[in-house]
């Protein structure tokens, strides 16, 4: 779920340092903890959806034997173990991979207990566009491809820059609110949906001095009154009207709604290599409700 990815209580991603490809590797990761690597691992099990995506996007793949239940991409994944829920994972499954290390979420409660079964655990979890991009580094080293994170990173740039030439003239600068999760959480400026909606031209009306992914009083959206609503269907629902009062909305009242449904809601919400795709998508949701 996004949100173990993306809500409160998210750390910056990893700084690295490496040593040559044949010779031990020592990562920082997302805790300021050091790990070190005798070698590049062989048997990755992955309990983010994010990072697992982020190997097979630098083309190690093959090298994930599993990953948690929440993990929907790519199709190449759809074979391995399910190790449960990627905070409180199945620490027995897990061990029975013998994993040469083991990527996880920050906001783990298992992380203790995999390293003192003397399991490697690397915690990453980016919140912004930035830390997608230090983490994807910190995944090349630890896979001995020291320039595998900047083809990525080309490619992901392009992408939404294509994304941003999609949107419709009269759609930019109006207010968006972006639901990341039901409660309301809302997607902040400074989170990497934050950062996805400032290069499509719109405006948050979530500042960031709120944070990336703060719970909101609905009460807030409604006195806001956005132009454009956005979110998944798990969270706005398929009513007319997600939380008392804002049926007034102007975005409820115009039709101006981007909700996304199945693969569409995960990869919205996903801190991933994907980030471009998600741009498109929600470029594609406003072509629609600004024709």
């Amino acid at each position: 779920m996004l949100l173990s990815a993306s809500l409160p209580g998210m750390a910056a991603n990893a700084q690295v340092s490496s040593a040559p490809a044949a010779a031990a590797i020592t990562l920082t990761d997302a805790r300021g903890r050091a790990v070190q690597l005798a070698a590049p691992p062989q048997r990755i099990v992955s309990l983010l959806p994010s990072l697992a995506e982020s190997v097979c996007a630098l083309g190690a793949c093959t090298r994930i034997v599993g990953v948690d239940r929440y993990t929907t991409w790519p199709p190449a994944l759809a074979h391995l173990p399910r190790l449960g829920g990627n905070l409180e994972p199945n620490i027995e499954a897990v061990l029975a991979l013998r994993p040469d290390v083991v990527l996880i979420s920050v906001a783990s409660r298992a992380i203790g207990r995999l390293e003192a079964l003397g399991l490697k655990v690397i915690a990453l979890e980016p919140r912004t566009h930035a830390e997608v991009h230090g983490v994807l580094r910190t995944l090349a080293t630890m896979l001995a491809l020291p320039q595998g994170a900047e083809p990525v990173w080309a490619r992901m740039e392009q992408g939404l820059a294509e994304a941003a030439r999609a949107m419709p003239a009269q759609a930019r600068g109006q207010r968006v609110y972006f639901e990341a999760s039901r409660g309301p959480f809302a997607a902040g400026e400074n989170s990497f949906i934050g950062e996805t909606l400032a290069r499509l031209g719109l405006v948050n009306i979530v500042p960031a001095a709120l944070g990336p992914f703060p719970r909101l009083n609905p009460e807030y959206v409604v006195r806001a009154d956005p132009d454009l609503l956005m979110g998944g269907v798990r969270s706005l629902g398929e009513s007319r009207e997600p939380y008392p009062g804002w049926s007034a909305l102007r975005a409820m009242q115009s039709g101006r709604i981007c909700r996304f449904a199945g693969a569409e809601a995960d990869l919205v919400i996903r801190p991933g290599p994907r980030i471009a795709e998600a741009a498109m998508a929600m470029a594609r949701c406003v072509q629609k409700v600004y024709p």
